[in-house]
């Protein structure tokens, strides 16, 4: 059996084998970029771990990093583990008392400050003791800075290694009930995904992909960082949203991994420009198919994708067809913070619409008696970071993770998510109700981004409704409203056709305010937080019934 190659392996073996070979690009502002080679950021890791080695902290400490998506957030990965420390990344769209929570839980002995929005509101976070190190593009402090350890410190020598079984990383969850989780994960879990990735997506130095899910959640920390550190791939760095698409032409990705949320946003955003109906005769036209679905994916800058995916959430099965029809194959994935996001995937060429795919090499899969689905990965976690008997309980007595989610498996074992174990909510008739079905089909509708299904303890299940950015500034024409009231009632009869009795919604409430991550309704990977949702809303939801509407407008 091979030995396990570690992360910091791989890199050395990239700075030794390809060290002038461009690794990542990040943006500064004003259209321009800086670019690292290999030795390049290799040597930068090195000066700043042998920075981090002269501060004499207890082996295995815990270093805080609190950044958007930057290259010097790697580069930190790399040098904390080069240390021998463990990194605790922070969200950065975090609140004081949650970073504060954070520092505290994870007993952090210092915190890399790097590119943030609301650095006012962070700061408060921050213990006035901790010490802290200032990426290059943080934003004004007093702190010790990155390029002043640069200048002043020689890089560390040799290659320091980590065992397999030590702690490489603690993620908290993104927390949408009650205080995060500390999820602990080893350099072999991280390596043994990356083992697997790479069998079955086989990413190459000759890729390309363009970091911008936040890298602090395990999603983008497998399939980018490690991901890049494993394969040699380019990565390419966003600007910020308003930059977002000379970002994306600049990288030209020919890997682009995304969530629901924004390959919906994608194709609203081609439904903008081409109306749906129009678009389908265009590509019924012999001649202008092939024109035309190469023209939408350079629109969107994605020509040169050969490997397109989504996770993080369910996505409807349409949307997946309509990229499909397009001529890209987008793949769906599934996993979680708790197995390094290692779980299932539908292959290139074997994937099932509908369905999240077959189990990653190594993964093992079983349905509970209940329906809830049982993962034993080696991506597994160590542990919740001092929740010995929280983490006992996510267990079954032979070792299997509950996911809290529910499934079913085809004949070839390909998995499909039915919903959540909590979330199913009772009716005051006494029938269960499981929302993400009804969600999907709701989804599927041009003129909606998001939708919650809701009603506990109501005679019928209602949903609140997301209508989609491009379309609320024109609600104040009346003769708009009009039509998209009338498409909404259309809508609400043909989901209710397609579920049993006691699922079929008595009416459809279209929000006024949109749901951001920034508002608290979305996890900072865009999941909706339908808890948060749920005590919003809720206050308003005996006035809706009672006003007997098929789609109501709130006020």
């Amino acid at each position: 059996m091979a030995e396990l190659q570690l992360a910091l392996d791989d890199a050395y073996r990239w700075e030794r084998s390809t060290p002038n070979q461009l690794w990542l690009t990040q943006p500064i502002g004003n259209g321009e970029v800086e670019t690292y080679t290999w030795a390049e950021a290799m040597d930068q890791a090195r000066r700043m771990a042998a920075h981090l080695k002269s501060l004499d902290l207890e082996p295995g400490s815990h270093i805080g990093l609190i950044s958007k998506n930057c290259a010097h957030f790697i580069l930190t990965d790399l040098a904390i583990w080069m240390a021998g420390h463990v990194c605790v990344a922070l969200y950065p769209t975090l609140n004081a008392d949650t970073i504060a929570y954070i520092l505290e839980h994870s007993e952090s002995k210092l915190l890399f400050v790097g590119k943030l929005d609301g650095w006012d509101g962070i700061q408060k976070g921050i213990p006035a003791d901790m010490p802290c190190i200032a990426l290059p593009l943080a934003p004004p402090t007093d702190y010790d800075s990155w390029n002043a350890i640069m200048a002043r410190t020689e890089p560390i020598q040799g290659n320091p290694s980590r065992g397999a079984e030590e702690p490489a990383i603690i993620v908290y969850t993104s927390g949408s009930t009650g205080r995060p989780k500390g999820v602990m994960h080893s350099f072999g879990a991280i390596a043994h995904s990356a083992t697997g990735a790479e069998k079955v997506f086989g990413t190459t130095t000759g890729d390309r992909m363009l970091s911008y899910l936040p890298l602090a959640h395990v999603f983008e920390r497998f399939i980018v960082e490690i991901g890049a550190i494993r394969s040699g791939m380019q990565v390419f760095f966003a600007e910020s949203l308003d930059t977002f698409v000379a970002d994306l032409n600049r990288a030209q990705p020919t890997v682009f991994v995304s969530v629901p949320r924004l390959w919906l946003k994608f194709q609203l955003g081609v439904f903008h420009k081409l109306p749906p109906e129009k678009l389908k005769r265009l590509l019924r036209i012999p001649l202008l198919n092939r024109v035309i679905k190469k023209k939408i994916l350079t629109g969107l800058g994605l020509q040169n994708v050969r490997l397109a995916a989504s996770g993080s959430a369910p996505i409807p099965p349409d949307l997946i067809q309509w990229y499909r029809d397009l001529g890209l194959e987008l793949l769906e994935g599934y996993g979680m913070s708790e197995d390094f996001a290692y779980s299932h995937a539908s292959h290139p060429g074997g994937g099932r619409v509908g369905y999240v795919g077959s189990p990653m090499p190594g993964v093992e899969v079983k349905i509970s008696d209940e329906g809830e689905i049982l993962i034993k990965s080696p991506g597994n976690m160590m542990c919740y970071y001092k929740q010995p008997e929280l983490t006992a309980e996510c267990y079954t007595e032979d070792g299997y993770f509950r996911t809290g989610d529910r499934g079913e498996r085809d004949e070839e074992g390909r998995l499909k998510i039915t919903g959540r174990v909590k979330e199913l909510f009772k009716t005051s008739k006494g029938k269960y109700v499981a929302p993400v079905p009804i969600e999907n089909l709701i989804n599927n509708h041009v003129h909606i981004e998001m939708c919650c299904v809701t009603g506990s303890g109501q005679p019928q299940p209602f949903a609140l409704v997301l209508l989609a950015e491009e379309l609320r500034p024109r609600l104040s024409d009346s003769s708009v409203r009009a039509k998209v009231e009338s498409e909404l009632e259309a809508l609400l009869s043909e989901v209710n056709e397609q579920v049993e009795g006691f699922e079929r919604l008595q009416f459809l409430t279209v929000v006024k305010d949109p749901w951001l991550i920034e508002n608290g309704f979305l996890t900072p990977t865009m999941k909706m937080k339908r808890t948060t949702l749920e005590d919003t809303y809720g206050p308003r939801t005996e006035e809706w019934y009672a006003a007997r509407q098929r789609v109501v407008w709130e006020a």
